[in-house]
């Protein structure tokens, strides 16, 4: 996932990753930053209020699917969508950003001349059955794109997801997102890939249970769903050299 974002506290004192939280609770429509809090009563809203540019309707506890849509049309960052949480995301470190170039390019050519595609992190992956939306660093689709029947902009059947681990989104990365990742029904691996080490784990649906393999330097990964083979140490190496030491 994108790395270096902060921990937000929404009012019912949970945390979420993110820059900021559209939250709407009992009479009041909350927005939390790092740096700031703001707080309006409905009343004085007159039951709507805008949050980076879009208006929400703040009479109900949560946004829509629709009142998120309306803001990525308009916004200039990226959002989640987490069961009526509107979530803004942060940009990455450079290494962050290396290894997913490194990570794409490697994917890309792998499945070079088959019925697959390596979709970047500005297209979003939609999971109807977790009420979430969400900016997998790359993900694989084969054979075809589906989109959400609601949202014309968002992937449903994604082969293969990665995502690069920071200090901020490990434990959502590891926890609650995976949780809503398994759910996709055409998921059969999920890579997470570290930044801080040359170490990637790939979790592999097996039935109803997923399997953990761990891969490190001087090893060979495998993604069986999509057939590809990577060499740990080529992701950790672009042109300009080792992005993260042995």
């Amino acid at each position: 996932m994108n790395s270096n974002r902060t921990g937000v506290t929404n009012s019912a004192g949970s945390r979420r990753a993110g820059l900021a939280v559209a939250n709407v609770n009992d009479g009041a429509a909350q927005i939390t930053t790092p740096e700031h809090s703001h707080r309006s009563p409905a009343s004085s809203a007159r039951n709507t209020g805008w949050y980076a540019g879009a208006m929400v309707n703040v009479a109900r506890k949560q946004a829509t699917y629709a009142e998120y849509m309306a803001l990525t049309e308009t916004s200039e960052i990226k959002h989640e969508y987490i069961a009526g949480e509107i979530v803004a995301m942060a940009g990455g470190t450079i290494v962050h950003g290396r290894l997913i170039a490194e990570l794409t390019g490697l994917v890309r050519e792998a499945l070079k001349g088959r019925p697959c595609v390596v979709l970047p992190a500005e297209v979003r992956v939609r999971i109807r059955a977790a009420d979430r939306a969400t900016y997998p660093d790359l993900h694989v689709v084969c054979t075809a794109v589906e989109a959400d029947p609601d949202d014309a902009n968002a992937v449903v059947n994604p082969t293969v997801i990665v995502e690069v681990l920071s200090d901020s989104t490990a434990d959502a990365d590891r926890g609650d997102k995976f949780a809503d990742y398994r759910r996709l029904r055409s998921l059969r691996e999920y890579v997470l890939v570290s930044q801080h080490e040359r170490r990637i784990d790939v979790y592999t649906r097996d039935g109803r249970r997923w399997v953990l393999d761990e891969y490190r330097t001087g090893e060979r990964l495998r993604l069986e769903s999509i057939g590809v083979a990577l060499a740990v140490d080529d992701c950790y190496t672009d042109a300009l050299g080792a992005i993260v030491s042995p």
